[in-house]
């Protein structure tokens, strides 16, 4: 697979990440860690499905333990801490620190071998930033330290999105159809931290219920499945800057869909977040293609 089509294939999850808004709004009123569970639950059937259709069920046996623990720490791991995050500090604020993983994914991702950090894709991430701190606070971005853990919490939470992204990268030999057991984990012990904290909640009828089966299928299956191909085979920094296109896809969906006034603020976070996006790729395009290293994917 050429980088340039797996950079492709990795987008298209940024793409399906646009429409997590809209089908949360949708599948209410599941609280968050028993949505979790069951979306993820469905993401993992999905996976299960497609590696049997292809003959790859008995590559799930051997996933080297060092990728299993890296893919469960990054889908559970990231979804525990941006909850635990929103209970502990407002949801703006925590969201946008938590949103700061894409920038941190351009930032590691010179650390890889094979990749070089350019200007371009450094003021195209804080370009991205900035838009996507617009759109997520309205630009109220005050921060109060009465809520510092919940600070905190966001912040690792952007720290094991973007490590997990990153380290992918070491893992490039561990076939995509591994993310069936990352996801089936996850639902798994999403649902039982579900059972201490929450209380269960039935979806709203016929709405609610294709909004889970969309996410599960969605934003929160297929795209973790095409997430790791970009990231394992593709331009990780381009996609680490165009990844702020979710939050302002997210937002216009929003507006279409009359959930949300577009605005002013709205218009300047669009050419913020895309004029990032140009500058990071004016910036890959002036490197050569760099095919990724997996001589120490199998991580043993």
């Amino acid at each position: 697979m050429t980088r340039t089509r797996a950079t492709a294939i990795g987008f298209t999850a940024i793409l399906l990440w646009a429409l997590l808004a809209l089908l949360t709004v949708g599948s209410a009123p599941v609280p968050p860690l028993q949505l979790n569970a069951m979306c993820f639950a469905l993401g993992g059937t999905l996976g299960l499905i497609w590696a049997a259709a292809t003959g790859q069920l008995p590559a799930l046996r051997n996933i080297p333990w060092p990728a299993f623990a890296l893919g469960t720490l990054g889908l559970f791991g990231y979804h525990a801490l941006y909850f635990a995050a929103l209970r502990n500090a407002p949801p703006a604020q925590a969201g946008l620190i938590a949103y700061l993983w894409p920038l941190l994914i351009v930032l590691f991702s010179g650390l890889l071998p094979g990749e070089r950090l350019r200007p371009g894709h450094l003021l195209g991430a804080l370009a991205g930033f900035a838009g996507a701190a617009l759109i997520i606070t309205g630009g109220d971005g005050g921060i109060d330290l009465a809520h510092l853990t919940g600070y905190l919490l966001a912040l690792a939470c952007a720290l094991t999105w973007s490590g997990y992204s990153v380290l992918s990268r070491r893992f490039g030999a561990v076939p995509t159809v591994a993310v069936t057991l990352f996801c089936l984990v996850t639902a798994g012990l999403s649902a039982a931290l579900h059972l201490l904290v929450e209380q269960t909640a039935v979806p709203a009828g016929t709405t609610g219920w294709l909004s889970v089966l969309a996410l599960g299928l969605g934003p929160v299956g297929l795209a973790f499945y095409t997430w790791d191909i970009g990231v394992k085979k593709g331009d990780i920094q381009l996609l680490g800057v165009a990844s702020y296109a979710a939050p302002l896809l997210s937002t216009l969906i929003l507006v279409a869909a009359g959930i949300a006034e577009p605005t002013l603020m709205l218009g300047l976070a669009t050419l913020l977040i895309t004029g990032g996006a140009g500058l990071a790729a004016r910036a890959s395009l002036r490197q050569p293609p760099q095919e990724p290293d997996v001589s120490a994917s199998t991580g043993g």
